[in-house]
């Protein structure tokens, strides 16, 4: 499986490639850079490198990628399973559709709930800059005539799902993606973005908020909610401390719909998440009831990316209710 880090190996070998890439797990900040690795089994990695990677991602037989990035207080081993689970249930729909790409940034391994959530609050902060250079990095290598000539461009289409304190993550990097890079305006550079139980507030997609840049690089951007999270209801008592009492995205969508740009939509998932993830009901985007049989979250999810169309039967509808049987 190939991924991108910005977590910090316990040997650097820069500006050589660490054909023995190990985590170090007892240290939480960020990286400056990134490392594009791939991971060979349990416990052992390699990296090689970023034209490497995205020349295979290239001419990787999948039509599109999914660029997953995980939520707090998740060690890389249990990053990499939710992501096989992931792309497991893809290639069951169809297979060599959709290519899964998890991006690891460094949750803390420190005992105690709320002592990693503050602590993975900073972390998610500063890995921001190491992605920001990411995808500009990408972005100069689509560009390149020696890489991308016109005979041969990349074709594949990308796609973003962050998941919990991912969405800070995300919205962090594009904010520092446009300071750094892109001063004058980001491009659109995913088909779909994905925020599932989204743990930043309700008012960040809308215009003028840090998250709008979500909006301006990605064609649709869905909001998968559930007002029953456990794990959101404690995030929001957390956040107290720093005086932000607001709900967050992914308790109860965004704050006002009137006030997000057009391409943003809704989908209310209480009837289904604490049955899929109980009691937290907060990672109900992947198996249903048994695990390695999609959810009807995850059925939404792959079906936009088929089809580039959050609700295809009606064009101007904003928001839904997912339970079974229904959508």
């Amino acid at each position: 499986m190939l991924f991108i880090t910005s977590r910090q190996p316990t040997r650097n070998t820069e500006p050589e490639l660490n054909t023995d890439f190990a985590f170090d797990l007892n240290n939480n900040a960020s990286s400056r850079g990134f490392f594009c690795c791939r991971r060979l089994k349990k416990g052992k990695y390699e990296e090689i490198g970023s034209k490497a990677m995205l020349s295979e991602i290239k001419n990787a037989k999948y039509r599109q990628v999914l660029i997953y990035i995980h939520g707090f207080s998740n060690l890389p081993e249990t990053v990499f399973g939710n992501a096989k689970e992931f792309q497991d249930l893809c290639n069951l729909k169809k297979d060599k559709e959709v290519l899964v790409i998890p991006v690891i940034w460094p949750c803390d391994n420190d005992l105690g709930i709320v002592k990693d959530y503050w602590d993975d609050q900073k972390s998610a902060d500063q890995s921001a800059f190491a992605f920001a250079r990411m995808f500009q990095k990408f972005m100069e290598w689509r560009n390149s005539a020696t890489f991308n000539p016109d005979d041969d461009p990349c074709l594949k289409r990308i796609n973003m799902l962050a998941h919990s304190m991912g969405n800070r993550v995300l919205r962090e990097t594009l904010n520092n993606w446009q300071k750094y890079h892109m001063p004058s305006g980001l491009p659109l550079i995913f088909r779909n973005t994905f925020l599932v139980a989204a743990d930043i507030v309700n008012e960040s997609l809308h215009k003028g908020e840090p998250g709008e840049l979500i909006s301006h690089t990605s064609r649709n951007v869905v909001v998968y909610y559930a007002s029953d999270d456990l794990a959101l209801r404690a995030s929001k008592v957390s956040n107290l401390k720093n005086a932000e009492a607001s709900r967050r995205l992914g308790h109860s969508g965004p704050e006002d719909m009137d006030r997000t740009p057009k391409n943003v939509y809704a989908v209310d998932c209480d009837e289904v998440n604490t049955r899929y993830d109980p009691p937290k009901g907060h990672s109900y985007f992947r198996s249903g009831d048994k695990k390695g049989e999609p959810g009807v979250v995850f059925d939404h999810i792959f079906e936009t990316i088929l089809t580039g169309r959050v609700f295809p039967s009606e064009e101007f509808r904003k928001s839904s209710i997912l339970g079974l049987g229904k959508g």
